[in-house]
């Protein structure tokens, strides 16, 4: 299972800014999946034609199952992300997006600023997440459980994950 971290930030891939999003991501996943997988953090500047094809690039040559990014997802003029989110998915599943802007609500009313959204490309599943710690587990906590199904439907690597922390679930 081939995972990539990515963080969208002007100023972390300038250096201006530490990244505590993308190890965020990272910590959370490495407490809740238990098969094997490899994973790479990415930081990249803001914009739509960067994360366009960033994200491309991942699905498309770098065999990504998948695509975790932070960032770009609010409604200031930099935050492009849902823009090439767009261009990129062959399937939107906008349900990712709604559970999420709700789960985020019972933490801050700004959450409803957010424009998340999840889908796939080929064998890739991409999920946008907000860019705070505390948020990032929330959101993952509450979503991740009908990821390692979404991975099996769409052909990707297999996903166990330790049910204390997140219980997957999988149809009989």
């Amino acid at each position: 299972m081939k995972i990539f971290v990515v963080t969208i930030s002007d100023r972390a891939s300038r250096g201006e800014y530490e990244d505590i999003s993308g190890p965020a991501i990272e910590r959370w996943l490495r407490k809740a999946i238990t098969s094997v997988y490899d994973l790479t953090r990415v930081i990249i500047p803001d914009g739509e034609e960067t994360v366009r094809d960033t994200l491309i690039d991942l699905s498309d040559n770098q065999g990504a199952e998948l695509v975790l990014t932070t960032g770009g997802t609010g409604p200031s003029p930099r935050d492009q992300t849902p823009e090439a989110m767009v261009q990129v998915l062959e399937k939107e599943l906008p349900g990712f997006g709604e559970l999420l802007r709700r789960e985020g609500l019972k933490q801050t009313p700004t959450a409803i600023l957010s424009r998340q959204t999840a889908g796939t490309r080929g064998k890739t599943f991409y999920l946008n997440l907000p860019g705070k710690p505390a948020a990032i587990d929330m959101s993952l906590d509450a979503v991740f459980p009908a990821i390692p199904y979404c991975l099996d439907l769409i052909g990707a690597g297999r996903i166990e994950t330790d049910p204390v922390v997140v219980k997957s679930f999988r149809p009989l």
